[in-house]
C-alpha cells in the first residue's frame, strides 16, 4: 500500500514519511496530519498511550515489521561519556525531512558536475595551446632551418672584426654566371667574373652610406691572393698588372676573395662582408619584392640583352628586370660606365620598394622575400646562419634613403689605345683620392660639402698669384722638393715673387705655412694652389708688409701639383644620385 492509500499524503514523496525517532533508532512511517507517540497531549492532539500498552507495543511492532526500513546503527553521543540512551519524552520525534537536504545534495552533485566539466574544458584548452605552441616551434624550426639550408657561405677573406659605433664596409658583386634554368640563352660568354661591383659604406651612426660602383672594364693592377680549393686546399694566385678590373675573379682560378683584396688594394678600405648574386638572383629578388620601377628618358631596343622598353615609367621583374641590369648598347654610348647608371637606379629603386612597399610589415612578403635571398645570395663565412643574415640587413637598414648615394669612381679613357677603338678607362687618381678618403675617415658627403662651403665663406679674399711673396723651404726627405716646387710655383702657376731658401733649420713631418696678419689674402692663393689643409696654416699677429711668407714642406709633401691634404669629399663634376631620389631617368 503506498502512501497515498494510508495517509493520503497527496503529492508528497513517500521517502519523505519515514523518520527516525530518536527514542527508539528505529524509522517510523510519519503521514501528514497524524499524531506523533511520545508527545503528551496538548492544543490540536490527544494524550499518547501509556507507553507499558502491551497490545499497543505489540502492534506497533508488527507495524514496524512490516513497514521500516533495516534498522540502522545510532548516531554515537557528541560527548564520549555518554553512551545511554535517553529517556522516553525527552525529545520529540522529528517531522517530516526537509526536501532542501535532498536539493543541496543535488545541488553539490551538480556543482561537482560543472567543475568536473570545467576542468576538462580546461584541460583540452591547456592540451591545444601546447600542441598548436609545438606545431608553431616546428613551423619556426622548419623555417629556421629552410632559410639555412638555403644560404651559400664562402671563404672571402673578409674582416668582421667590428662592433657597435663601428662603420661597416659590405661588398656586393654581381657575376656574370649563368647557370639556372633559362639563363643559357642569354647573349654573349659567361666569364665567371665579377660583372658588377659595389662598395656599401654604411657610417658608425648610420645615419648615411656611399655606394661605390667600380667599372668592370678599367684598367688596374690585381694582386696576389690565396684561394681555397674543393679539395680544401690552398693556392696563392700571381698578381696581374694592366687587366680588365673584371678579371680580379674567374680568371687565372681567382675566387670572390681576390675581388676583396683588390678592392681594399685600389681604396684603402677594409672590407667586412661580401655579399654576391648571380643571374638568378636579380630575377627572383626582383619578383620578390613586387617588381622595381625604373623610368627611360628613350626607349630602349637591344636585342644582346633582349631589352625592349618604350620611353616612360616601367615596373620591371625577373627576365625584364635581368636584360634591364644587362643592357648597355641601349643607352648613352653603349658603354659600362652607362649601364652602372641603370644599375644603380635599379638597386636604388629595389631598397624603396623593400622599406617603403610594404614588405617589412608583412610576414608572409617577408618570408617570400628572405626564402627568395637566401637562395639567391652567396655570403661571406662570416656570417655563419641566417640571423647573422637578419641582423646585419637591420643593422645597415637604419640608414635613411635620403642619405644614401651611390657614385661611380672617377676614371678617364684608357690613353693607350686608340681614340677610335677605345673599349676600356683607367682610375682618375686626382677625383677618386677624395671618395676614398670620405670612406676610410667615415666622413658625410653632404656634410663635407656643407663644411666645405662655410670655410670658402669665412677665409680671406685671395689676391692674383703675381703679388704672391713666398719663400720655399725643405723640411722633408724628399730632395729637390724646394727646387720642383719653386719651379712650379713660378712657371705653372705665375707666382715670381717665390724663392728657394733651400733646406729647413730642421725637419718636419707635416707641410706648414707661416704668414702675417696683412698677409691673409696670399695665403689664400697658395693655400687653393698647393691643396694645403687648414691646420698648414700658421698666421701671426704683426703685420708682415712685404717680408715673404715662409712654407715649409714636410715629409707629407707629394710633388708639385698634387695637393697636401686629400680633401674628403665628394669632387663637384662626380655624379651621384640618392636612393630616394624617384625623379631619376634612364637616358
Amino acid at each position: 500500500m503506498d502512501a497515498q492509500g494510508r495517509g493520503g499524503a497527496g503529492d508528497i514523496d513517500p521517502a519523505d514519511q519515514w523518520v527516525l525517532n530518536p527514542e527508539t533508532g528505529n524509522y517510523e512511517l510519519r503521514l501528514p496530519g497524524a499524531r506523533q507517540p511520545g508527545r503528551p497531549g496538548g492544543a490540536g492532539g490527544r494524550g499518547q498511550r501509556p507507553a507499558g500498552d502491551a497490545g499497543s507495543a505489540a502492534e506497533g511492532g508488527a507495524r514496524s515489521a512490516r513497514n521500516t526500513p533495516p534498522r540502522q546503527r545510532r548516531a554515537p553521543s557528541s560527548s564520549p561519556g555518554d553512551s545511554a540512551p535517553p529517556k522516553a519524552g525527552d525529545k520529540p520525534v522529528p517531522g517530516q525531512r526537509d526536501r532542501r537536504a535532498q536539493v543541496n545534495r543535488r545541488r553539490g552533485k551538480n556543482v561537482k558536475k560543472r567543475r568536473s566539466r570545467t576542468r576538462r574544458v580546461l584541460t583540452w584548452l591547456g592540451g591545444t595551446v601546447a600542441m598548436l605552441v609545438l606545431i608553431a616551434s616546428l613551423g619556426a624550426w622548419y623555417l629556421w632551418e629552410r632559410l639555412n639550408g638555403n644560404l651559400t657561405r664562402v671563404d672571402a677573406g673578409v674582416s668582421a672584426d667590428y662592433g657597435d659605433g663601428d662603420p661597416v664596409n659590405i661588398l656586393f658583386i654581381g657575376t656574370d654566371s649563368r647557370t639556372g634554368e633559362g639563363n643559357d640563352s642569354y647573349g654573349g660568354d659567361a666569364s665567371e667574373g665579377n660583372d658588377t661591383t659595389i662598395l656599401m659604406h654604411f657610417s658608425a651612426n648610420r645615419e648615411h652610406a656611399t655606394g661605390l660602383s667600380i667599372p668592370r672594364d678599367m684598367i688596374t693592377d690585381i694582386p696576389e691572393c690565396e684561394v681555397t680549393n674543393d679539395d680544401g686546399t690552398t693556392e696563392t694566385i700571381p698578381a696581374s698588372e694592366g687587366v680588365r678590373f673584371n678579371q680580379s675573379m674567374g680568371a687565372l682560378g681567382r675566387d670572390p676573395s681576390c675581388v676583396v683584396n683588390s678592392v681594399q688594394e685600389m681604396t684603402g678600405v677594409t672590407i667586412n662582408h661580401l655579399i654576391m648574386a648571380d643571374f638568378n638572383a636579380v630575377k627572383d629578388l626582383s619578383s620578390a619584392v613586387g617588381g622595381v620601377p625604373i623610368c627611360l628618358e628613350e626607349p630602349i631596343d637591344d636585342p644582346k640583352s633582349g631589352l625592349d622598353l618604350a620611353a616612360g615609367d616601367h615596373t620591371v621583374e625577373g627576365e625584364e628586370a635581368l636584360s634591364f641590369v644587362r643592357t648597355r648598347y641601349g643607352v648613352g654610348n653603349g658603354g659600362d660606365l652607362d649601364r652602372i647608371k641603370l644599375q644603380q637606379q635599379f638597386v636604388a629603386s629595389m631598397a624603396r620598394q623593400i622599406t617603403d612597399g610594404g614588405i617589412l610589415s608583412s610576414p608572409t612578403r617577408l618570408l617570400e622575400l628572405a626564402d627568395a635571398a637566401t637562395r639567391a645570395l652567396t655570403v661571406d663565412d662570416e656570417i655563419s646562419n641566417v640571423n647573422d643574415l637578419r641582423l646585419l640587413a637591420e643593422d645597415v637598414g637604419r640608414v635613411p634613403m635620403s642619405d644614401m648615394n651611390f657614385v661611380t669612381v672617377p676614371v678617364v679613357d684608357n690613353p693607350d689605345e686608340p681614340e677610335d677603338a677605345r673599349a676600356t678607362v683607367v682610375l682618375d687618381e686626382g677625383r677618386a683620392a677624395p671618395i676614398f678618403r670620405m670612406i676610410q675617415e667615415d666622413i658625410d658627403p653632404n656634410q663635407a660639402a656643407e663644411e666645405e662651403a662655410a670655410a670658402e665663406e669665412a677665409a680671406a679674399e685671395p689676391v692674383p698669384a703675381a703679388e704672391v711673396r713666398v719663400d720655399v723651404y725643405n723640411g722633408g726627405d724628399v730632395i729637390g722638393a724646394a727646387q720642383q716646387t719653386l719651379d712650379w710655383l713660378q712657371n705653372v702657376q705665375g707666382m715670381p715673387l717665390s724663392t728657394n731658401k733651400s733646406n729647413a733649420p730642421e725637419s718636419q713631418e707635416t707641410t706648414t705655412l707661416e704668414y702675417g696678419a696683412d698677409q691673409a689674402g696670399q695665403a689664400a692663393t697658395l693655400a687653393e694652389v698647393m691643396g694645403l689643409p687648414n691646420a698648414a696654416l700658421q698666421q701671426v699677429d704683426e703685420d708682415r708688409g712685404d717680408t715673404p711668407m715662409v712654407l715649409v714642406l714636410g715629409n707629407d709633401f707629394r710633388g708639385p701639383g698634387q695637393p697636401i691634404e686629400i680633401p674628403a669629399e665628394l669632387p663637384d663634376d662626380v655624379d651621384s644620385i640618392t636612393a630616394d631620389d624617384e625623379s631619376v631617368c634612364a637616358s
